[in-house]
């Protein structure tokens, strides 16, 4: 007899007994025999279950129907060929223990101008060119904002005296506006909350809001809405829209909040940059205003110490950079903390609490960081380069570890929008 049978011919005397406790060293015995293991117990962390539903249902009817149908070579190599690519050639269902970790494969994680689609299963990532567009007449000023993407599907796009509108939905390309020579060129552009509202900063210092539905219904009387004046003496390179309130940033250092419902549009004007203002972003709950500056300098601006204190009050005071602030990002996750991005003597992306002024990390890129976007559906960071390497690089955050580095192409990737991810080189 077997050890097993006659370990389980003592169990059964023991269990019409009553009871196993007056037997302690056979429940060790029982325990510890290694030929008793006839119990698996599934691993769920490490299981498939789309495609374990796949394989009870669907595939057991494409069983059922190649009974009687004989395929072609073509197909068969078609379907060996399919099953390979997406690992459908796995026989097991349950799975016992953890699979190995897949390397990330730097050469099979892309972009796309139009956007960057996360598969489902997966943190790969694909680069398929939806759109090209021509941009012949772009001004190359890493200062300057001139492209946006409205909530309406329509990019907006400056290329020196003319913003052009291309609407993704049916890829259409129109011409908003061409503004003279005494006004241009065009230094940057951004669309309002509603997408049918543009603000268009120029190099005369002034900026000037349209109607886009306006325009393609050929309502000129209506198109331009008005145009801001009297708050910069230089021209106006950042803009970010918080409501009715449109805050512009010019070359003389000045933020100006502008209520564009009323006649004296100018509402409050901010006061610390002594150069150029490369980026604004307001914060997602509309409390806080993040400015960057040529002058390597980041403001924090918070609004109810606007109120009380109208002209150069700021909250928090931020100089770890040491090149020009241009790159900004609210994180969508935390709504206190931000990203920064400095320029080519710096190439570092810090990330902050404003509600401290604290500086929670700091990543060198090794390149100028011309813009940055945060997923909203992973906690990952998109940023955009110049010098040295004009990448593009995703990182996962908190951890900071490149997920992703592609360059795109030889020139630096100094603009970036949202939406679907469009950038211009």
């Amino acid at each position: 007899m077997a050890a097993s049978d006659r370990l389980s011919a003592l169990l059964v005397r023991q269990l019409s007994k009553g009871s196993l406790s007056s037997c302690p060293e056979l429940m060790m015995q029982f325990r510890h025999t290694k030929e008793n293991l006839d119990r698996f117990i599934p691993n769920r962390s490490a299981m498939d279950f789309d495609f374990a539903h796949y394989m009870l249902t669907e595939g057991r009817k494409g069983k059922e129907n190649k009974k009687g149908v004989v395929s072609s070579l073509v197909k068969e190599a078609y379907l060996k060929l399919l099953a390979e690519t997406f690992n459908m050639n796995r026989t097991r269902i349950l799975a016992f223990k953890n699979k190995p970790s897949t390397p990330v494969d730097t050469s099979s994680i892309l972009f796309f101008c139009s956007s960057i689609k996360a598969l489902k299963a997966s943190t790969a990532y694909s680069l398929t060119s939806e759109k090209t567009l021509d941009a012949p007449d772009i001004i190359d000023d890493y200062c300057l904002n001139l492209m946006d993407w409205g909530s309406s599907n329509v990019l907006a796009l400056a290329l020196e005296n003319t913003v052009y509108l291309w609407d993704a939905s049916n890829g259409s390309t129109s011409e908003l506006v061409t503004v003279d020579d005494e006004d241009g060129p065009v230094t940057s552009v951004s669309w309002a909350a509603d997408g049918q509202h543009i603000a268009i900063g120029l190099n005369s210092s002034s900026v000037q809001l349209w109607d886009s539905i306006a325009n393609q219904l050929d309502v000129l009387p209506i198109l331009l809405l008005r145009t801001l004046k009297g708050g910069h003496q230089s021209r106006v390179g950042s803009l970010d829209w918080k409501n009715h309130i449109l805050s512009t940033g010019g070359m003389d250092g000045k933020i100006i909040n502008n209520d564009v419902r009323v006649h004296s549009h100018i509402v409050a004007t901010f006061t610390g940059h002594k150069q150029e203002v490369c980026g604004l972003k307001w914060s997602a709950s509309g409390q806080q205003l993040a400015s960057g500056g040529n002058d390597n300098l980041l403001y924090i601006w918070d609004m109810s110490m606007a109120f009380m204190h109208p002209r150069s009050q700021w909250l928090h005071k931020l100089e770890d950079h040491s090149s020009a602030v241009r790159a900004l990002a609210w994180c969508p996750f935390q709504h206190n903390w931000l990203a920064s991005g400095g320029g080519g003597s710096d190439r570092c992306i810090k990330f902050w609490d404003t509600h401290t002024g604290a500086c929670l990390d700091s990543v060198d890129t090794g390149s100028q960081v011309c813009a940055l976007l945060w997923s909203k559906n992973e906690r990952e960071l998109l940023s955009s380069h110049g010098s040295m390497q004009n990448q593009l690089t995703l990182w996962k955050y908190p951890a900071l570890v490149r997920i992703a580095d592609v360059i795109p192409r030889p020139k630096r990737v100094y603009e970036m929008c949202n939406r679907r991810v469009a950038y211009v080189h």
